[in-house]
């Protein structure tokens, strides 16, 4: 089966209320293709395996849930426009990550079963809530040695090319809440202004140094930024309540002290959500997969770094080495015309074949 006819089966499959249906189509091509051990778990992620498991693991992984679409990329009844044309697949969840996805089910059919050692296919559910999916099946006990995550990899050295990411940033995001008394604003020296105790708390954020660090040779360096305030009730009351969203961009081992905010009277800390980042700490498998994506294509990929979080932060805080290699190119997904190119997804595919091979040699 062609890469591009796969894509488009599973991106006609509505996957971002309710992602079961796009799940069971995984499950049930994996079943019908394989003679892998295929299981589909109670948190709607995929898992299929081949080998004993009595060695080393490798696993090509992925996520089978979308965000919302764009009403264009709806029909009417609820479908999933799915366009191909100029060499591209258009629809909801091409670049981001169908697209790869079916790459990786197509290079795990392809694959010799391992003697000793284990490879896995893994799609998760959740990944665009968090990585709920990827979290839950490390929770009940998923672990793999070695990585590959599908996620988008290409244009970032240059146009067109598909590196390899040995690294991405996290993401913590944070309240800032300071609370006050409420006063007639006649009379402001009555109460205790909230507003004036949250930029209080910026003018801290706004000094705090961006954590940085390096990883196999290359820089990488968060950022924190408050990015909303809500306080206040009325133009003629003395705030009692003021909130400041801030976003964090985290780095591997790193995080800004936020908590020096918390030494402001009437103000406190709620870390909301923190995306761990990743660092791929195995130099040899890095390089290997990045001589297979050399081996894939006529440009030469690089070594990268990725400025989102994926599910390689919660895989590479249990303990996987991995890397990121993915069809999307930087700002395609989550847009009204997002599309992959069907010569990259062949590309990917071509890579994670090579991978296995090389890592079953």
């Amino acid at each position: 089966m062609h890469v591009a006819d796969l894509t488009e089966e599973l991106v006609a499959i509505p996957s971002h209320e309710d992602e079961s249906a796009a799940g069971e189509f995984v499950a049930s091509w994996l079943r019908d293709h394989t003679d892998a051990a295929v299981e589909r778990d109670d948190h709607g992620n995929v898992i299929a395996r081949k080998g004993p498991g009595s060695g080393e693991s490798l696993a090509l992984v992925g996520h089978h849930d979308v965000v919302p679409p764009d009403e264009s990329q709806v029909d009417a009844d609820g479908s999933y426009v799915v366009e191909r044309r100029e060499g591209r697949i258009h629809g909801r969840g091409s670049a981001d990550m169908k697209g790869s996805v079916a790459a990786a089910m197509l290079a795990f059919e392809a694959a010799e079963t391992p003697a000793e050692d284990e490879l896995v296919f893994a799609s998760f559910a959740g990944e665009e809530q968090g990585g709920v999916g990827c979290r839950a099946a490390i929770e009940d006990g998923f672990r793999v040695d070695y990585a590959v995550v599908g996620e988008g990899s290409t244009g970032y050295s240059a146009p067109g090319i598909t590196d390899v990411a040995v690294a991405h940033k996290g993401r913590r995001g944070s309240t800032i809440v300071a609370e006050g008394t409420a006063a007639h604003a006649s009379e402001p020296d009555a109460g205790e202004n909230a507003i004036y105790r949250a930029t209080d708390a910026v003018d801290v954020v706004r000094d705090l140094d961006f954590p940085s660090t390096e990883v196999l040779g290359h820089e990488l360096s968060g950022s924190v930024a408050v990015t909303e305030i809500d306080g206040g009730s009325a133009w003629n009351v003395i705030p009692e309540r003021c909130a400041v969203t801030v976003d964090e961009r985290t780095v591997p081992g790193e995080r800004a002290p936020l908590d020096r905010v918390t030494a402001i009277e009437g103000v406190s800390l709620r870390v909301d959500q923190d995306l761990p980042p990743m660092a791929c700490g195995d130099a040899d498998f890095a390089d290997a997969v990045r001589d297979a994506a050399a081996a894939a294509q006529d440009g030469v990929p690089a070594q990268v770094v990725k400025p989102h979080a994926t599910d390689a932060g919660w895989l590479a805080d249990a303990g996987t080495d991995c890397v990121v290699v993915g069809a999307a190119e930087p700002g395609e997904a989550h847009t009204a015309e997002e599309s992959v190119s069907i010569d990259v997804l062949e590309r990917c595919q071509r890579v994670y074949e090579s991978v296995v091979e090389s890592w079953l040699a």
